[in-house]
């Protein structure tokens, strides 16, 4: 365990996660190491074992903290509005989700070398993120759609979530890709997150 206040633990973790947040712009999952996130903080590299112990666990704390970013936000459309049509349900979601990048990035990702590569305790506080937002969404869609059944929202959570998971490779796309797609001949129509994710939240709704 790591000595220190509560608040000294909590800073180091942050920076740890942010120092990974950092790499993970310009880097692949594959290529970023311990070595190389202890690069990015303040203190030796064998200090980063107090609090993480591999990779994976930090890119789940990462992930776990844009989740909680995102229920952020999806707090704020619940408290903040007292009717909503679907037509602004669909825009407020998709907004949100146009500001998480990085967790549609996250999510584009195997998440089951990360998840196996935890330790339990971890594993347990990101799916409580995770758990989170599929239960902001069905108070969204309780409040502003009272006509939708407890079925029928279900069924909306289990298409839309993992819909989320290739919503980054459909609209973050490189020279590299979209030349590949030209010289296939597939007439793809690029959209942005957005668009994506609000056309799919306009047809489930």
């Amino acid at each position: 365990m790591p000595k220190g206040s509560p608040e000294r633990t909590a800073a180091r973790k942050e920076e740890i996660i942010s120092a990974c947040e950092k790499l993970y712009q310009t880097m692949s999952f594959k290529d970023i190491t311990l070595k190389e996130i202890g690069n990015e903080t303040s203190f030796s590299r064998p200090t980063i074992y107090n609090y993480f112990q591999t990779k994976e666990e930090i890119f789940l704390a990462l992930y776990e903290r844009e989740y909680d970013r995102w229920n952020e936000e999806l707090t704020d459309i619940l408290q903040n509005n007292e009717t909503l049509t679907k037509k602004q349900i669909a825009e407020k979601i998709a907004g949100s989700i146009a500001n998480r990048v990085q967790l549609l990035k996250l999510l584009s990702m195997n998440n089951y070398d990360m998840e196996s590569n935890s330790r339990p305790e971890l594993l347990t506080s990101f799916k409580v993120a995770y758990g989170e937002s599929m239960k902001n969404v069905c108070r969204i869609l309780t409040k502003f759609c009272p006509e939708k059944s407890v079925q029928e929202i279900h069924d909306f959570i289990y298409v839309f979530f993992p819909f989320m998971f290739g919503i980054y490779p459909y609209t973050i796309v490189t020279d590299k890709q979209r030349e590949a797609m030209k010289e296939a001949n597939v007439d793809f129509a690029y959209q942005s997150i957005f668009e994506i994710t609000n056309n799919c939240m306009l047809k489930l709704l």
